[in-house]
């Protein structure tokens, strides 16, 4: 590196409660493709045992074409896609309802993720935060829905009122 200026510049990319409003869409960014070390270290450092996830004859026992990806897997995927656009900017989680999972996910399967903005309302507790609804949805990438999930977070504000979340 020479003299030139070398100061980073801080780009804000999240979303604040203002930001947010019921019926607003997002499309997450790029996906992720699910693999057999994904799949193998994930069930292994959840101590989840199911020999549907690491054992091809035993999924293909249950009708399974192979062996398939942990359905937390699945679904923490698809959350984590989620975080940048929805609740970067802070706040309490307050929960996942409505988690239905449609399809089986298999190791080399590719996940979109897409919210919708359910609701949002100003907390009655904290006034420098608010609370989204939102529900997500999980993807292959022609659209075949894999699974689904609504969930809630406090949100802080962009400009909250004097005084607020001291």
């Amino acid at each position: 590196m020479g003299d030139e200026d070398t100061e980073r510049i801080a780009v804000e990319r999240i979303n604040y409660f203002e930001d947010f409003s019921e019926g607003q869409t997002f499309e997450h960014h790029w996906g992720r493709t699910i693999n057999e070390g994904d799949n193998s270290v994930f069930s292994t450092l959840t101590m989840n045992a199911n020999p549907a996830y690491f054992n091809a004859d035993y999924a293909e026992g249950l009708g399974y074409d192979r062996e398939v990806v942990n359905h937390m897997l699945a679904f923490n995927v698809v959350f984590g896609m989620s975080v940048q656009d929805l609740s970067e900017a802070g706040g309490a989680f307050l929960g996942i309802e409505s988690l239905d999972f449609h399809e089986t996910v298999y190791p080399g399967d590719t996940l979109y993720a897409d919210s919708e903005v359910l609701g949002k309302r100003e907390s009655s507790s904290r006034p420098h935060q608010g609370i989204v609804h939102w529900h997500t949805k999980g993807s292959r990438p022609d659209g075949e829905l894999v699974l689904e999930f609504e969930r809630k977070n406090l949100i802080n504000k962009r400009d909250p009122p004097e005084g607020a979340g001291e």
